[in-house]
């Protein structure tokens, strides 16, 4: 499947976060978070955790919600401008609205082809510090943590859909996201995709569902400043008992450095140094990887572990994936 996009096309979508992961056990997930990957708590009620990412400039990062499943549970999509939030809820047919979301202004609800939850707004509130995160230099929004990895920001969150092909074409026609990089399958039909809202190699990434299940999560994906923090992150991982999963490594697809684990929630997280790649090229030509060069496995060499195509959130129990 070949992928197009029209330079001259506006982009309304300035990019993707915050976002709600559901977890069963909270507090757990919560004490991952904060004091494993270093991120803040900065608000709570009877069912959720808000946590902030260091260099994030609104006012949380990632909801934490109690829930019996874990997957991910809202992403909100920043629009580009006032008009453009007005552009996109007309695009994608929004249904109700709703203005219960700490930080957020009139968020309006919507669903990807596959059912994930999805929200659309513009207002939002700025991240304030205090005397014990107050950053030294006032063009970023904390102070480093200097604890566990040091988690900078969200990057990217990939999702797993029953259909790839109308997951690409709402993020390219509706969305007007493109399309960097791609993996094809024999028969020419597109198995995973990684979408650019602005000029970050990939935003939103879809790959195909092993289950043929619908409003599942693969991984989310948080940045460090550098490849070292993410070494530094996988001891850390070690001495604090979390199950590394996979890497560190490279990814041949979009050149990522890599670690993922896997929080108390079962829920898959990546860290990653993807900034130092950028999208310059209005004209980007959409670069698509065929199974034989996916079987080499990854950059230098590590072949890609049988769990990262079998485990996603929530989890499918053996005995219904049979079926």
């Amino acid at each position: 499947m070949s992928v197009t996009h029209d330079p001259d096309r506006r982009r309304d979508i300035a990019h993707v976060g915050p976002i709600e992961l559901r977890t069963a056990v909270l507090e757990e997930s919560r004490d991952f978070f904060v004091d494993v990957m270093g991120l803040r708590e900065v608000h709570r009620d009877a069912s959720s955790i808000y946590l902030h990412t260091w260099d994030d400039y609104q006012s949380w990062t990632i909801r934490l919600v109690r829930n019996a499943d874990a997957g991910i549970g809202r992403t909100y999509l920043r629009a580009a401008s006032p008009q453009a939030l007005d552009r996109l809820r007309i695009a994608v047919k929004a249904g109700k609205s709703t203005s219960d979301v700490p930080g957020l202004g009139e968020v309006h609800l919507f669903e990807d082809p596959d059912g994930h939850e999805m929200g659309l707004y513009w207002d939002v509130d700025w991240y304030e510090s205090d005397r014990s995160d107050e950053p030294a230099l006032k063009n970023q929004a904390a102070k480093y943590p200097g604890r566990g990895a040091n988690l900078r920001r969200l990057d990217h969150v990939n999702y797993l859909t029953a259909n790839v092909r109308e997951t690409s074409t709402f993020l390219s026609e509706t969305l007007g996201a493109r399309c960097t990089e791609q993996i094809v399958k024999d028969d020419g039909q597109p198995q995973a995709i990684w979408y650019s809202l602005g000029n970050k190699t990939y935003d939103l990434v879809y790959t195909e569902d092993w289950t043929g299940r619908s409003g599942r999560l693969h991984h989310v994906a948080f940045a460090t400043d550098t490849r070292e923090e993410i070494l530094r992150a996988a001891d850390v991982c070690l001495d604090a008992g979390v199950h590394i999963e996979t890497g560190p490594h490279k990814h041949a697809i979009q050149q990522t450095f890599f670690l993922y684990v896997w929080e108390p929630g079962g829920n898959r997280i990546e860290i990653c140094n993807a900034g130092a790649r950028l999208i310059l090229a209005p004209d980007w030509r959409t670069i698509s990887w065929t199974r034989e060069e996916r079987a080499k496995g990854q950059a230098w060499g590590l072949k890609t572990i049988d769990t990262f195509h079998t485990h996603g959130t929530p989890v499918v129990p053996v005995e219904e994936d049979s079926e």
